[in-house]
C-alpha cells in the first residue's frame, strides 16, 4: 500500500524515458503533418487498425485501398494512436504491411518506437519478431528501447531472454555502458533476481562507474524482495567500504526486508531489531521518518500487537517525529479488529485533534472494519467525522451502511442515510428496495447456548473415552491428596 516506497532510482528512469518518449512524439507528430498534411487520412488509417472488422487479411486489404504516401513517421504516428485500442496482432500486421508496402524502408528511431510500444503491451511474440528483424537489418537499437523491453521481459518471467539481449547489445549496435548496465540490473532486481544481477554488476565493474549508488540500491532492493537479510547486510558492507554511504532509502529498504523476514519467522523480534536499524542510521546522521515507523506499524498490525503499537506512537513523539495520517490509520485499524472501539476512537479523535487531514482511504477502510465487527455505531460516528472532514465522494459509504443498518433491522436510520445522500446529490448504488421491510431480510444474532453433556450424550466412542480418562485422572488426583493429609494427621 502506502508504505511500500517507490525507489528513487524507478522514478528517475522511468522521468529520462518520459522525456525521451515525448521528445519523439513532438517530433513524429510534426513530420506526419508534413508529409501527410491530412489529419483525416490519419483518423480513417488508426480506425481501420484499431476498430476494423474481419481478419487481419481483410484489414490488409483495406489498408491496400488507401491512396496517402506512407511515411516512416506516419507510421510511427499510427502505432502510437492505436497503442490503447488497437490489438497487438493488428498493430503487428499493420507494421508489417507498412515496411512492405512503404517506397523506403522504416527508419531506426521508428522501429525502436514500435519495438517500445509492444514491449508496453508486454507481447513477447511481436518483441521477437521485431528485435530479431533488427539485428538481421543492421540497425541500431536505442538505449531507452532496451530499458523498456529488459523490464518487460524480467516481467513476463523470461529474465533469461533479457540477459540474453543484454550480451548481444553490441551487435544490435547498442552501447554496454553505464545506462544498459543500469537498466538490466534495476528489471532483474525488481522481480527479486539479486543473484543473476550480481552477475552482470561484477562481469561490467568497469562500465558502473557514476552509477554505484544507483546499482546498490537496485541489489538492496532485489534481495530484500527475498527477504534475505544476510545478503542485504552484505551490500550495506559493500556500499561503505566502496566508499558509497547508504541514504535513507538504503536503510528503509533494509528496514522492510528484516520486517517482511521477522513477520514470518519471529514475530517478537519485530521492534528490537527494526530499533537496532535505526539507531544505526542516527550514528550515519539519517534520522529515521514516519516512513520508517509505518513499515514497523504495519507489521505490528498484521500480527495484532496491540501494545507495542500504541509504544511505537509515544516512540515517534519522544524522538521528535511527527505522526501521519498512516500511523493513526494502522494502529486504529488494529484496535477496531481487536475489538478495542473505545481507544480506537480516541486514536482517531487524537489525531483529527493535531490537525491531521487524512485521505478517503483512512475512512473508507475502518468504516469497513468496523461494519464487518458489527460496529455500525461507531461507523456512523466516524462516517460524521469524515463528513467534517469535507473529504466529498461519500457515495461508497452510503452504498456500504445503508443495505447494513437495513439488514439489522435499523430501517429508521437507513432510510434518513438514504434521504441525506438524495438531498446531497449523491448517487447510489444500492436498490432502493432495501429500505422496504417486506423485502429486505432482517439477520438477528443468535446467542449459543452451551450444554453440559455426559459421558452418554457423548456422540463417538472416541470422545467418551477421552471424557473417561479425563474424570478417571481427576478422580486420582483427589484421592491423592486425601492421602496425604491423612499422612500429615498421623504424623
Amino acid at each position: 500500500m502506502l508504505l511500500l516506497l517507490k525507489p528513487r532510482w524507478k522514478s528517475s528512469l522511468v522521468q529520462t524515458m518520459g522525456v525521451h518518449r515525448k521528445r519523439h512524439l513532438l517530433f513524429s507528430l510534426y513530420s506526419t503533418m508534413l508529409s501527410t498534411g491530412s489529419l483525416p487520412d490519419l483518423q480513417e488509417l488508426c480506425r481501420v487498425v484499431s476498430h476494423g472488422t474481419g481478419s487481419l487479411d481483410d484489414m490488409e486489404a483495406s489498408l491496400n485501398q488507401f491512396k496517402v504516401p506512407f511515411t516512416s513517421p506516419l507510421v510511427s504516428e499510427v502505432i502510437d494512436s492505436c497503442r490503447n485500442d488497437a490489438p497487438t496482432r493488428r498493430l503487428l500486421r499493420f507494421f508489417l504491411w507498412s515496411r512492405k508496402s512503404l517506397d523506403f524502408d522504416v527508419e531506426d528511431e521508428d522501429f525502436n518506437c514500435a519495438i517500445r510500444v509492444f514491449a508496453e503491451k508486454k507481447d513477447f511474440t511481436a518483441l521477437d519478431i521485431l528485435i530479431s528483424d533488427l539485428g538481421k537489418e543492421c540497425r541500431a537499437m536505442e538505449t531507452s528501447t532496451f530499458s523498456v523491453v529488459a523490464k518487460t521481459l524480467v516481467k513476463l518471467g523470461r529474465e533469461e531472454e533479457a540477459l540474453g539481449i543484454f550480451k548481444n547489445l553490441e551487435k544490435l549496435k547498442c552501447p554496454q555502458d553505464n545506462v544498459t548496465v543500469t537498466a538490466i540490473v534495476s528489471a532483474l532486481c525488481e522481480k527479486g533476481h539479486a543473484k543473476k544481477a550480481e552477475g552482470v554488476v561484477w562481469h561490467h565493474k568497469d562500465k558502473i562507474s557514476g552509477v554505484e549508488r544507483c546499482i546498490y540500491r537496485s541489489l538492496l532492493y532485489g534481495w530484500s524482495v527475498q527477504e534475505n537479510v544476510k545478503a542485504a547486510r552484505r551490500i550495506i558492507k559493500e556500499m561503505k567500504s566502496a566508499g558509497v554511504m547508504p541514504d535513507h532509502l538504503c536503510y528503509t529498504t533494509l528496514l522492510r526486508c528484516i520486517c517482511k523476514r521477522n513477520l514470518k519467522a519471529n514475530p517478537s523480534g519485530l521492534v528490537p531489531e527494526a530499533f537496532n536499524v535505526m539507531m544505526e542510521m542516527r550514528t550515519y546522521g539519517i534520522l529515521p521518518t514516519s516512513i520508517d515507523y509505518n513499515i514497523l506499524l504495519s507489521c505490528l498490525v498484521r500480527t495484532r500487537r496491540v501494545k507495542e503499537s500504541l509504544r511505537i506512537l509515544d516512540t515517534m513523539r519522544k524522538a521528535g517525529c511527527s505522526s501521519d495520517w498512516v500511523s493513526y490509520y494502522l494502529v486504529a485499524r488494529v484496535l477496531y479488529l481487536t475489538g478495542r472501539f473505545g481507544k480506537g476512537k480516541q486514536i482517531v479523535d487524537k489525531m483529527i485533534e493535531e490537525g491531521l487531514v487524512p485521505e478517503r482511504k483512512f475512512f473508507y477502510d475502518l468504516i469497513g472494519v468496523l461494519c464487518g465487527v458489527e460496529r455500525v455505531k461507531y461507523a456512523l460516528e466516524l462516517f460524521e467525522l469524515m463528513k467534517k472532514s469535507s473529504l466529498g465522494n461519500y457515495g461508497p459509504v452510503y452504498d456500504l451502511l445503508i443495505p447494513k443498518l437495513c439488514r439489522g433491522g435499523d430501517f429508521a436510520k437507513g432510510r434518513e442515510l438514504w434521504n441525506e445522500a438524495t438531498s446531497l446529490g449523491v448517487t447510489l448504488q444500492c436498490s432502493v428496495d432495501v429500505l422496504d421491510p417486506t423485502i429486505t431480510e432482517v439477520f438477528k444474532p443468535v446467542r449459543k447456548v452451551e450444554e453440559k453433556c455426559s459421558i452418554g450424550d457423548c456422540s463417538t466412542p472416541k470422545t467418551r473415552a477421552r471424557t473417561t480418562k479425563t474424570r478417571g485422572k481427576q478422580y486420582h488426583c483427589k484421592k491423592k491428596k486425601q492421602h496425604k493429609k491423612r499422612k500429615k494427621k498421623a504424623a
